[in-house]
Order: C-alpha cells, then structure tokens, then sequence
C-alpha cells in the first residue's frame, strides 16, 4: 500500500509513544505487540522522531567473508532502497550473539544518508558515535563497540528480528527516543490524521492537573472526560480485531 509522503511528514510530528497509543485505537493487533524491547535505545535522543520503510540485512562480524572484502555487499544493499515505498529505515539484525563487532560507523552511515536513508537500527552494536552524530542521522542499537571486526552482510531484504520483533521489507516503522513501533500501512493515513485528537484527550487531564490547587474531584472529572474522547475515538477508528 503506497503512503505519500505528506502522510510520512505527518507522523514525524508524533513521537512514537503517540503513535503506539494511537494504534492500539484500531484494535488492528495485540496491544503489546508490533514494538521492539528496551534492547533498542536511541544513540541520539535529542534527535526528533523518525519515520521509513525497514530496508532488512543481517550482519556478522566475527569471521572473515568468503571472496569479498568488508564493504562488498553496502552497493547492492543502497541499491535495492528503490525497491521500498518510500525512504528507508535501515535495520540490522546482528547474527552474532553476543555482538563481536560495531554494526555501522561513520562511513556506512554517510553512505545511507546520501542514498536517503532517515536511520539505521541494529540489534549489534555501533561506533563512531560523535561522527555519526554531527551529520545527523538517527541510530538505534543495543550498545556500543569500538572495531569492525570482520564486518559483512550476508543478506538483504529479508525478515530479520531485533529487539524482540520480527521486521519485514519495507515495514513503515516509527521510532524516536522512546523506542522503535511498526505501523500497519493499511491504517497509517488515519493515525497520522487522528494522533490530534487522542493528544487534547490526554489533555484534558494534564491541564486539569497544571490548575493551581488540584483536587480528587477534578482529577476524577478530567479523566472522565478525557476516557470519554478517547472512548468516542475509538468507537469511530476501530476494526474490532483484537
């Protein structure tokens, strides 16, 4: 299903927490599924959140490649961006276990944000963190690691599990310093429309709890209200599949 990019721009100005509580709207999937674990951190969490589609590879480190050097497969994995439906969210899930080596660095990293890449997310490790850090391009690991060891890509555009869950080519993933959700294409136009409103739901309670004075009263009212809007919105959005 073919996202435009105004939509993708839309669901930028969400932070994923949002988008989470938003999805579970639909009823479209269980409630604690379609998001990666606390194993996936933000190595930048100053950056804003990010929106792609899931360009899949896996990755080793810790023995030599047969018949090719340390960067061979990087051209063919660029190259297939193309084949996504929109711009790619690069995600790696890391073969070795544990980590031998950093997945990406500074030169991987430049080479995917000049192919259009908004991020990378690594079950592995990464490095070059002040580098990758000044050309601005969001990554998402389990730890860090100073060497490349032996590092190859052994396939491209295949399912891959990181952080817990199962990622497909050109999944539309979310991700921020909160964490990294998927988003069912079939619904993505409509969270980016309705994420608003669930926002001035929520807000009703924390407004109502900023007043000078607070009382158990008006906690309780606020949050009846703010049950109430979310409960309407759901009524309206829902799929009635969970």
């Amino acid at each position: 299903m073919k996202i435009q990019p105004e939509i993708l721009d839309k669901l930028r100005e969400f932070d994923t927490p949002t988008i989470c509580n938003v999805i579970e709207l639909f009823d479209v999937r269980p409630r604690n599924t379609g998001y990666m674990d606390e194993r996936i951190k933000a190595c930048f969490p100053e950056m804003p959140p990010v929106v792609g589609f899931a360009a899949t590879a896996t990755f080793r480190a810790s023995a030599p490649p047969r018949g090719a050097n340390a960067y061979s497969s990087l051209d063919e994995q660029v190259s297939r961006f193309q084949e996504l439906d929109g711009p790619a969210m690069v995600v790696f899930q890391d073969l070795d276990s544990p980590s031998v080596a950093a997945t990406f660095g500074e030169i991987m990293c430049t080479v995917y944000q000049a192919f259009g890449a908004q991020g990378l997310i690594t079950s592995g490790t990464g490095r070059d963190l002040d580098q990758v850090s000044k050309i601005g391009f969001p990554t998402f690991t389990g730890g860090t690691n100073c060497s490349h060891g032996y590092v190859h890509i052994p396939q491209i555009h295949v399912p891959v599990h990181v952080g817990g869950l199962t990622v497909y080519p050109n999944e539309l993933l979310h991700a921020d310093r909160n964490g990294v959700t998927t988003i069912p294409p079939e619904i993505a136009s409509e969270v980016a429309d309705v994420s608003n409103e669930f926002i001035a739901a929520e807000d009703v309670v924390l407004d109502a709890m900023r007043q000078p004075n607070p009382s158990i009263e008006l906690l309780r009212s606020a949050r009846a209200e703010s049950q109430n809007q979310i409960a309407q919105l759901r009524k309206r959005v829902s799929r009635g599949q969970s």
